[in-house]
């Protein structure tokens, strides 16, 4: 529910706040008041396009603020709605509200706002599109659309399962099919590409390079060319620290020796620093006798002579060969193979898999013939109760002659269409996204006339109450969503307006709705009533009480004003309408 709008700079209003209650809200007010600006902020908040005309002049930016509540709505809804929220990052308020909100800058790009974070102007309208449902003139011109007129027959048929397994058996469909083709057209170019993978992984098969080689080669290489240096250096080293005979002496000359005669010297005196010395030296004597065996082991490892290295080279040379055509080093070569052997696996461009293939596309294609004459079955059966029940809806608002059909046919393929598909009766249709069905909204305004598309046979005023009619009786599934018409009653009046009225009522027994209206018939069947009122500088929202209400009607009335006459019409009109809202 949508309880509280602050706009500010927006048209003709400088600064202006609108509260809103459950049930039916109206906002009045005269031709320019900037009663529309109130619907032009929800349709900022819903993610229209900013335009920077709107802002007021000698401002430098407007600014649309809305409260929304969500105790109200369905609980797959607030589901939705905490997806969002989660994933923006958004927070509700202390009182569990989600503040919403728009600024649009002359000079610059628009900003969004949800639960105080800054969001893509998208996740606004996400957000705000499953708590708004907002009518207006331009909504009726999109009700003549075919897919708007679809989705309109879908809300009523409620064919969300099967859809769903429509648009899962066309995915994997076009898949295959996509394949199919794509290997029957290119089966030469294929054939090529296996041949050059298949030349390829054989020539690595058989080099057998093994992970981190190249690099473990190069340190081997190095070692195999300095084997004399790297003798002598070990053999010298650990002469130092085992002992070897001395040439004059003849006497073992040994650094693990000396520092363990040093050990023995300090550990032998009674004074406590020497003895703590000798101990770090223990220490020492340790380590050099690891290092003195690890040396022995590293003389032991190397090679007597060279000779290795010209085999060591000639790997090092298999393995350049190959990281010059598949990769920079040879984890990459191993790389390449792993893809290559992945893609060779998809070329098999062999009889027996292109008949293997036709064999699942035919499959899939009858199993889509199928699910699409579910989804049409489910169309068809809902489109002649929802027709029934918008002619008994028109009936009500004073077009008790009208009739209002639905027909749902196949969607023609086009001739150069993508994803034509055969239906079993042999007619060619597009599977779309949405189905292969073609659904029409026909309209005859009097009895005994033919039903003509809606498009061509409905005048403003009929087409209003077309909409309205729609809405009543897809009401139901939407319920807790907060419903705003702008001007919906355009180009109606007298005994029409009073059922459009009743209708608005009735409708906002189920939702919170909010009507931006010129009639007084419709006016008094509102629960809250606000009127734009325009000041010498800007306009301002206003909520009337039961004499500003009546006043306002008068005015409203032909422009009767505050008569005798004007007051006593608005008086009737307004209890009229009011008790009738209280009966059962």
């Amino acid at each position: 529910m949508l309880c509280e709008i602050r706009i500010e700079s927006l048209g003709a209003i400088s600064t202006a706040t609108a509260e809103f209650d459950r049930g039916l809200t109206v906002l009045t007010g005269e031709t320019g008041a900037g009663k529309t600006m109130v619907v032009t902020g929800l349709h900022l908040l819903g993610g229209a396009r900013a335009d920077a005309n709107r802002v007021r002049t000698g401002a430098e930016r407007a600014v649309v603020e809305g409260r929304f509540t969500t105790t109200d709505v369905q609980s797959e809804v607030i589901g939705r709605i905490d997806e969002i929220l989660d994933s923006s990052g958004a927070e509700r308020d202390d009182d569990d509200s989600v503040i919403a909100a728009r600024s649009v800058s002359r000079d610059g790009p628009s900003r969004a706002y949800l639960g105080g974070r800054s969001v893509p102007a998208k996740s606004l309208s996400s957000f705000t599109n499953e708590l708004l449902a907002l009518h207006g003139q331009n909504d009726q011109l999109r009700l003549m659309r075919p897919d708007e007129q679809r989705a309109a027959l879908d809300r009523f048929a409620d064919v969300t399962t099967p859809l769903a397994k429509y648009r899962a058996v066309r995915e994997e469909w076009l898949s295959a099919r996509r394949d199919l083709i794509d290997r029957t057209q290119r089966a030469r170019e294929l054939a090529l590409e296996s041949d050059r993978l298949t030349f390829g992984l054989n020539e690595i098969d058989e080099v057998d390079p093994q992970p981190g080689e190249d690099d473990a080669l190069v340190a081997e290489i190095r070692r195999l060319s300095e084997l004399d240096a790297l003798r002598e250096a070990a053999a010298g080293a650990r002469a130092a620290l085992a002992g070897a005979p001395d040439d004059d002496a003849g006497e073992a000359v040994s650094a693990a020796g000396a520092v363990a005669q040093a050990k023995a010297m300090l550990q032998g005196t009674d004074d406590s620093a020497l003895r703590t010395l000798g101990d770090r030296l223990a220490e020492a004597v340790a380590v050099i006798g690891d290092v003195s065996t690890e040396l022995g082991d590293y003389l032991t490892e190397l090679p007597s002579d060279a000779s290795t290295l010209e085999g060591k080279l000639a790997r090092q040379a298999a393995l350049r060969g190959l990281t010059r055509k598949y990769g920079a080093d040879i984890d990459g070569v191993l790389a390449w193979a792993k893809e290559s052997r992945e893609r060779l696996a998809q070329l098999d461009v062999s009889e027996e898999a292109l008949a293997g293939l036709r064999a699942r596309v035919d499959e899939l294609q009858a199993k889509l013939v199928t699910v699409a004459a579910d989804l049409t079955k489910a169309r068809t059966k809902a489109a002649k109760g929802l027709a029934k029940a918008v002619t008994a809806e028109l009936a009500g608002l004073a077009m008790s002659g009208a009739d209002f059909g639905i027909s749902v046919s196949p969607l023609p393929a086009r001739a150069d269409d993508s994803a034509p598909l055969t239906l079993s009766n042999g007619t060619v249709v597009h599977a779309g996204h949405d189905g292969a069905d073609a659904v029409e909204f026909g309209f005859a305004a009097h009895r005994g006339t033919d039903l003509l598309p809606l498009a061509k046979s409905a005048s403003g005023g009929e087409l209003s109450r077309v909409m309205l009619a729609l809405e009543v009786v897809l009401a139901a599934s939407a319920a807790g969503t907060t419903m705003v018409f702008d001007e919906v009653d355009a180009g109606v009046g007298g005994r029409a307006a009073v059922q459009i009225g009743r209708r608005l009522a009735r409708l906002a027994r189920s939702h919170q709705v909010i009507v931006v209206t010129h009639l007084p018939q419709v006016a008094a069947y509102a629960d809250t009533h606000l009127v734009v009122e325009s000041g010498p500088k800007s306009s301002r929202v206003v909520r009337l009480q039961e004499d500003d209400r009546v006043a306002e009607l008068a005015r409203m009335l032909a422009g009767l004003g505050d008569t005798d006459t004007g007051r006593a019409h608005a008086r009737e009109l307004l209890d009229a309408a009011q008790q009738e809202r209280s009966a059962p």
